[in-house]
């Protein structure tokens, strides 16, 4: 169950830093995919390496959900 709020938390994080960060979006469908990975990631290092509750699991994947998003386009902006 955790996993999944991890994914749901990251999604909602990538959609809302693509709509604040327009400029650099890389369309919803990125950004949900790059946000629950990121989400997921952020879950487990809260859950593993800092051994924080659900609350601090969700609030880490939210932000690392918004943030790799963000860098996935600033990589991509710079490839091109």
């Amino acid at each position: 169950m955790e996993l999944l709020l991890q994914l749901l938390a990251g999604a909602v994080g990538g959609n809302v830093g693509g709509a604040l960060a327009k400029a650099r979006s890389l369309g919803p469908l990125m950004n949900t995919i790059l946000g629950a990975v990121g989400g997921l990631g952020g879950g487990q290092l809260a859950g593993t390496a800092m051994g924080g509750g659900t609350a601090m699991q969700l609030s880490l994947s939210a932000v690392l959900g918004a943030l790799l998003p963000m860098i996935g386009a600033m990589l991509k902006k710079k490839a091109a």
